[in-house]
């Protein structure tokens, strides 16, 4: 499965020179890379942090084998853009297409696997590698996580099984491994079933604790605990390749929970991943690390520790934290971490996003929400069919927030005083600006965006933000925002009716070819 020599003819011949001193080096002096991707886990549900409703004893075990992470952080609360920032470092508004839902991915925007197939190494994935997307309208031959080696139908380690078989001898290797889990929909009492409790239930404290909410919750466990057995079952067969100490080996997640207020949010709950990282001896083993760590940074990272150059043109955003991992860099780190979305699902007037961005210090999180007169989990109501039909009931739209038991359960019990908050806490229009305190708020119900004793912090973090925003050349803030709404959507799309700010100022709205191209 190498692709390098394919590649060969259209390379200079000083890139030639680099590439075969690279390739001459033994498969066993370079890192092999094994990603093991979750789909919508929260930080911090793995048992390593102390979690009860889990249980992950091999996320445990690599983070006892080498390094746990407290405060690591994805770069969108959805799917496809955080996998498109994880793939290629750099940040969403950097990437196009690539930087939104269920778009495409242009190929001059390179991945960590394009780069390290060019330098020899063997690569592939199984399960979900970007998506969901349409990576053939970017031009690319295949999946930017690389050749597929099977999808959900079959168990994952027999892809990996397959892969490492095929695997050119002495060739060092990155494979993705994304599992479906614990992506909805569950099986409704999957948690009860496997023997969990109601008492072992961690309720967020954006969500009211009913017995609905935490059987909805072990459900969610049950497919954690699933993702972990498939990655002892990945670990067992790379322990019998003999390259176990050999290989980078990384456990994350892409997105936070998919509850209410949780995913495709900038909250704590959207962004806020588990990661576990492992090297043999070349990462000390046993210990955590309360540095801010995002996903691009790991990408910098594999760049540096397999001696791969990234791509030209397209510099990264992250910054590799390599000599933190290898224990030579004790120094606090970052103080600072960004992340924003766009588009997530169908879910307003013209299948418009809501763009948000956002930055996390070590104690604060400073979120801009850019079209604050949008709805931030939907518009609620939709035509039933094409626009003009007949429309839902009032609090049938909220295609922002999974379908589940635990939306049910909001929006069947709005009007009681014990759930009417949380309610309105998912689907209620946001200011343009929120600011929170994590010491004492983690969950992200108390915005202080308006309180005078919060202004000066306020103050410096939306400035801070503006200024790596302009810096990093996001359209949002250069005046050319309404880019991102031109991206196509390929998945289908709903029919909303047109809303007051928009019948109000119809200039406001931004065009959006793709849907009339839908018809």
């Amino acid at each position: 499965m190498i692709r390098t020599r394919s590649r060969l003819p259209a390379i200079s011949s000083l890139i030639l020179l680099s590439l075969g001193a690279i390739l001459a080096a033994s498969g066993r002096d370079r890192p092999n890379i094994l990603v093991m991707i979750s789909d919508d886990q929260s930080f911090p549900h793995a048992s390593a942090y102390g979690s009860e409703m889990v249980d992950t004893p091999n996320f445990d075990r690599v983070a006892s084998q080498g390094m746990l992470f407290t405060r690591a952080f994805c770069g969108a609360p959805g799917c496809s853009p955080s996998r498109a920032a994880f793939l290629t470092g750099r940040q969403i508004w950097q990437l196009e297409h690539a930087g939104t839902h269920d778009s495409s991915f242009g190929k001059r925007y390179r991945t960590f696997v394009d780069q390290l197939a060019d330098a020899g190494y063997h690569t592939g994935y199984v399960g979900k590698g970007w998506g969901p997307g349409n990576w053939k309208a970017g031009g690319r031959t295949c999946n930017p996580a690389g050749p597929s080696y099977g999808g959900h139908d079959k168990p994952y380690a027999e892809g990996f099984a397959r892969f490492l078989k095929e695997r050119p001898k002495d060739a060092p290797f990155v494979f993705w491994f994304g599992s479906a889990d614990p992506h909805r929909g569950y099986q409704k009492g999957s948690g009860l079933a496997s023997g969990k409790t109601l008492a072992q239930a961690e309720v967020p404290p954006f969500l009211p604790d009913t017995p609905e909410i935490r059987s909805d919750l072990l459900d969610y466990a049950f497919e954690v605990d699933r993702f972990d057995r498939d990655c002892g079952a990945m670990l067992e067969l790379l322990k019998q390749t003999g390259e176990y100490d050999n290989t980078l080996i990384i456990v994350t997640s892409d997105n936070g929970m998919p509850f209410p207020y949780a995913k495709a949010n900038c909250t704590e709950f959207g962004i806020h991943m588990p990661l576990a990282i492992a090297w043999g001896k070349d990462v000390p083993a046993g210990r955590t690390s309360d540095r801010l760590v995002s996903q691009i940074d790991i990408t910098a990272t594999i760049y540096e520790a397999t001696g791969v150059r990234p791509p030209e043109g397209v510099p990264l955003a992250g910054r590799s934290f390599l000599a933190h991992l290898e224990g030579k860099d004790d120094s606090p780190g970052p103080d600072a971490l960004y992340a924003g979305r766009e588009r997530h699902s169908s879910s307003r007037f013209r299948t418009l996003g809501y763009p948000q961005r956002c930055l996390r210090t070590a104690t604060h999180l400073y979120i801009r929400n850019f079209r604050p007169e949008r709805w931030p989990a939907g518009a609620g109501q939709k035509f039933t069919r094409a626009p003009g039909s007949r429309l839902s009931g009032k609090h049938d739209g909220y295609h922002d927030i999974d379908a589940s038991p635990s939306l049910g359960f909001l929006i069947h019990h709005r009007h009681d005083p014990a759930t009417q908050r949380f309610f309105h806490l998912a689907v209620d229009h946001r200011p343009g600006e929120e600011l929170y305190d994590l010491t004492r708020d983690p969950g992200c119900l108390d915005n202080l965006a308006d309180d005078p004793a919060s202004a000066a912090i306020q103050s410096r973090l939306a400035a801070r933000l503006d200024r790596y925003l302009k810096e990093t050349g996001d359209p949002r803030v250069t005046g050319t925002g309404d880019v991102f709404e031109t991206y196509p959507r390929y998945s289908p799309v709903r029919s909303f009716p047109e809303p007051a700010w928009a019948k109000k100022h119809p200039e406001t709205v931004p065009p959006t070819p793709w849907l009339d191209d839908k018809g």
